[in-house]
């Protein structure tokens, strides 16, 4: 018998000698192991045969085809519709400038992604960010009028064009974070088709779930921060969907504050005129 530099002993002619029970590494000699693998194995890829080298990561965590132009493209385009239908009082004096802008980006972003949003480039990147950046300042500027003249008694004595104009701010800026959100996450939607940032800045339900309820190329899309923007506007908190990072907490934190705002503003004052 003699020992090998690298595995251990072995006999006269190289092969491995029998191992005597107790000593191996299937399951009847390490049970509680082999179970923890069982378990991982299951979790990562969802029942099926153990042990076949099935090993494969989340459609989260790997390449993909990346998601679709369409969602994202319907929210943009309603953006900016009601930019363009908000009342004049709650917009800046050239109101056609921000909706323009971003109409102008958006068309570029169509032109380098058209179907399936995998292109990554700085100009793209710059791109997204600046269309998303122009619809906050948008957004931002009707929610700060509409606090002002609610606060100085001039926002009219008619309780539904109030509630319009309030529920349309309160929509457009659930859009703005749903935005932030999609073009933030881990690097934005190319570099989430590419799988270049692991580590989550939003952890969906879908991500630590059981295996067998969760479609197995399932990824994050836009609906899904749509969803995330909706329910945090709505309970002020987040639901099933936590933030991970810091800038996410923060995000959340302040859409959260503009909504409470908004919506606190815009109803005491519609109850004071219906009364």
């Amino acid at each position: 018998m003699t020992d090998d530099d690298a595995g251990g002993a072995r006999t006269d002619d190289g092969t491995a000698p029998a191992r005597p029970p107790g000593t191996g590494t299937g399951p009847a000699e390490h049970p509680a192991l082999w179970d923890r693998l069982v378990r991982l194995e299951q979790r990562v890829l969802g029942p099926g045969p153990v042990g076949t080298g099935r090993v494969r990561p989340p459609a989260w965590l790997r390449r993909t085809a990346g998601e679709s132009r369409l969602p994202v493209s319907l929210a943009i385009l309603a953006l900016i519709g009601m930019q363009l239908l908000a009342p004049r009082e709650l917009v800046p004096r050239t109101w056609y400038l921000l909706p323009a802008l971003e109409f102008a980006l958006f068309l570029l972003l169509v032109a380098a992604n058209p179907t399936r949003i995998t292109r990554e480039s700085a100009a793209i990147r710059a791109a997204g960010l600046l269309l998303v950046g122009a619809a906050s300042v948008a957004v931002a500027w009707s929610a700060a009028r509409l606090v002002y003249l609610l606060a100085a008694g001039q926002a009219g004595d008619n309780a539904m064009p109030l509630l319009i104009r309030g529920g349309a701010i309160w929509l457009t800026n659930v859009l703005v974070f749903a935005l932030w959100y999609w073009e933030l996450d881990r690097g934005g939607p190319a570099a989430r088709a590419n799988a270049r940032k692991p580590r989550p800045d939003f952890l969906f339900s879908q991500m630590t779930a059981p295996p067998e309820l969760v479609d197995p190329d399932w990824e994050p899309g836009f609906v899904d921060y749509l969803y995330l923007s909706f329910t945090n506007a709505t309970a002020f908190s987040p639901t099933d969907t936590l933030p991970m990072s810091r800038w996410a907490k923060l995000a959340m934190m302040f859409q959260s504050g503009i909504s409470l705002v908004t919506v606190a503003l815009v109803v005491a004052r519609a109850v004071n005129i219906f009364r």
